[in-house]
This record gives structure tokens, C-alpha cells and sequence, in this order.
């Protein structure tokens, strides 16, 4: 497992741990527990995961989080911290890095952000960079549903246009913040929008991200 994913993979259990299964998140209608199946299936069951996008094997998923979300929440938690099995191809570096760094950074903060007692967290420059070029990468994909036109802007002037439109709103953030704003969880990331109040609106409340 390479640097970021590695480490996010680690803070990501430890969070789950410390909030236990109850605890909620930001993934609206989930607990941890089912937060923590969700992670375990994606890497475990491939032949189910990909429920996540196709319609026809969405019963296929619902069984087999069924299956994981019933079993012990501490072995969930251990399932992810240990990471997958070796034949699985998240096994691989590349693929571990490209799919799993930002994944795992996300549903991190979609337990942490989800306590009452969370403290914004500073990322290092590197990871910050890492996600902008994940972002940078994924920005029509994430955006492709906004419904305005929707631009993402550094604190240092850069910019990735999500989505073409007008009207035009500028989402304005770190990159972890903006990845966060991408991915759906618009009320938890630490942004500045600039745009016509209607427009703003509208995105706030937007169904974004893959």
C-alpha cells in the first residue's frame, strides 16, 4: 500500500474504532457499522461493489452488505486496517494509491465531521497536492450533475472547471475541502462560493460526486 492511501486507510479504522458502530456519519441513513461494511465490501466483494454504479447488480449488493453490516464491528474495523487480500487488485500500489487515497480520505472525514466534538484537520502540503491532482482529474466526472456552472479555485489562484454553465459559481477551498465539496458532502467543507445567491443555492444542495 503506497503513503496516502496507507495512512488514510489507518486513520480511517482508528476513527471508526474510537466512534463505534452506532456513531453517525455523514453518508446519510449510515451508522459506522454500515460505513465500515461498505469500505469492507468495496475491497472484498467485486463481484457486489460494483452495485455502486450498475442498477443490475444492486440486489447483489444489498446482500452482501447485509451479510458484512451483521457481522462483529470489530472485525469490520480489523478488515479495513489490515487492508485487502493479497490476489485482490487494491493489492496492487497503483491501483491502492489511485482509488483509495482520496475513498478513505473522505470517509474519514464523514466520521470525524459527523461527531460533535470535531477539529479541523491540517493536511500536509503533499497530500494537499495529491488530492488537487485526483481532483483535477475528476472535476467533470464529480461536477457532471451540477446545475450551474461550477469552478474550483486553490487559495493560490488555480483553478478546474467541474462544470460548464452559467450561471458561474467559484467554489473556493483547500484542496481536501473542495475534494469534500465535490463528493457530495457540500455542508461539511470549509468553502468560500461566489455566485449569484440563486445559483449558490441550487448547488448547495446538488447531488455531486461519482
Amino acid at each position: 500500500m503506497s503513503t496516502h492511501a496507507k495512512r488514510e486507510r489507518l486513520l480511517l479504522a482508528d476513527l471508526l474504532e474510537a466512534a463505534g458502530p452506532q456513531a453517525p456519519t455523514l453518508c446519510e441513513g449510515w451508522t459506522c457499522r454500515d460505513l465500515a461494511a461498505h469500505v469492507v465490501v468495496r475491497e472484498r466483494r467485486p463481484d457486489a461493489a460494483g452495485g455502486l454504479l450498475l442498477k443490475v447488480l444492486k440486489e447483489r449488493l444489498d446482500r452482501a452488505m447485509a451479510e458484512y453490516t451483521a457481522k462483529p464491528y470489530e472485525e469490520l474495523v480489523q478488515l479495513i486496517r489490515t487492508g485487502p487480500p493479497k490476489l485482490s487488485v487494491y493489492a496492487l500500489k497503483q491501483v491502492d494509491e489511485a482509488a483509495n487515497a482520496v475513498e478513505f480520505f473522505v470517509h474519514a472525514e464523514d466520521v470525524r465531521r459527523a461527531q460533535p466534538d470535531w477539529s479541523p484537520r491540517t493536511l500536509d502540503p503533499v497530500f494537499s497536492d495529491a488530492l488537487w491532482s485526483r481532483l483535477e482529474k475528476l472535476a467533470r466526472l464529480t461536477g457532471r450533475r451540477s446545475p450551474v456552472g461550477l469552478v474550483l479555485r486553490r487559495p493560490d489562484g488555480r483553478t478546474a472547471v467541474a462544470h460548464k454553465g452559467v450561471p458561474v459559481v467559484t467554489v473556493t477551498g483547500e484542496p481536501g475541502e473542495l475534494t469534500l465539496f465535490c463528493f457530495g458532502r457540500q455542508a461539511a467543507a470549509s468553502v468560500d462560493l461566489e455566485g449569484e445567491k440563486e445559483a449558490v443555492s441550487r448547488l448547495t444542495v446538488a447531488q455531486l460526486g461519482i
